[in-house]
């Protein structure tokens, strides 16, 4: 494991691009997400936010908590209002009209934005090769819009369009790799990244924003309201996550892949589960079905590591 405190010095900033008194629910993961990813930007920065909870929780009409130059997308298009402003830019300086030296343009999204409703303009601004950071916060469902089921929703998961009962064990499918998928494009940089692990995420934010050419960072954003976890258990979900292997912390560079943190032995799944109410129906052969998964997959990522 990496010595975080190395880092603390030179990537944590004073300065908060998104500023409090915002109207997060009380221990929002994505809130503190949004925050790192923020402190490792800086103030030269555009941002593309696509309607979601960081849209509604922080630009309600007459207040904003955005420091810097942000503009709400639909669910569709941020991948698309982040390219045209990228164009922007450059068409602007071969012009002669200066913008900013070494503005950067981040488009922004949740789960839904990104892996179901936004998957089609974030494909083609990543073929294309938009020189922008896509960061997607990923809370696993629609939670601003009353918790239903997403592509990112975890096999066995509780939610209002996927319910637990007699005939249903939740979410039925297993959760879509987006990852994966961005890396599939063949883009400079690929990243997974936790807010429970700060100075990993903030280090992946400056490389994407740094790399020429588009990169994608992957971030768990742990939703105390749609998970059904106590408010205090936010960052310590985020570290289990990690820990059990549910969401591993990685890397692609060029099609290189590296493991940030290896935390073999795997802790069992259910250090993880049980502090969910959204898994709190599960029987023992479906956690048992899901462990094997889990740990089929990471075998598979450090297959790929080893490999790079």
């Amino acid at each position: 494991m990496e010595n975080y405190g190395v880092y603390a010095a030179r990537l944590a900033s004073k300065v908060d691009g998104l500023a409090p008194g915002h109207r997060a629910c009380i221990g929002c993961g994505e809130a503190l997400a949004v925050r790192l990813a923020c402190k490792a930007m800086g103030e030269n920065v555009i941002i593309a936010n696509a309607t979601g909870c960081m849209e509604i929780i922080s630009s309600q009409l007459p207040t904003t908590s955005w420091d810097v130059p942000w503009i709400h997308t639909l669910f569709e298009n941020t991948a698309a209002v982040a390219s045209g402003v990228e164009s922007g830019l450059k068409s602007m300086a071969k012009k002669g009209i200066k913008p900013s030296k070494g503005t950067k343009v981040v488009a922004m999204a949740g789960d839904g934005g990104t892996s179901d409703i936004g998957l089609q303009a974030l494909s083609g601004a990543l073929e294309r090769g938009h020189d922008l950071l896509y960061i997607c916060f990923d809370n696993e469902a629609y939670m601003n819009t009353g918790i239903q089921r997403s592509s990112s929703t975890p096999m066995g998961a509780s939610t209002t369009t996927s319910p637990a009962g007699k005939q249903s064990i939740g979410q039925k499918t297993w959760k879509k790799n987006m990852p994966a998928i961005a890396a599939a494009h063949d883009i400079p940089y690929v990243a997974t990244a936790s807010p429970s692990y700060p100075f990993d995420m903030m280090k992946k934010i400056k490389k994407g924003l740094e790399v020429e050419g588009p990169a994608y960072v992957h971030v768990l954003s742990v939703c105390p309201t749609g998970w059904r976890s106590a408010t205090d258990l936010s960052v310590r979900l985020g570290r289990l996550a990690v820990q059990t292997g549910v969401f591993p912390l990685y890397e692609v560079e060029n099609g290189k892949y590296k493991l940030n943190i290896d935390p073999s032995p795997l802790r069992p799944l259910q250090d993880y589960l049980k502090l969910q109410g959204r898994f709190r129906h599960l029987s023992e052969g479906t956690i048992k079905q899901i462990q094997e998964r889990v740990v089929s997959e990471y075998e598979k990522l450090k297959q790929k590591c080893a490999c790079s």
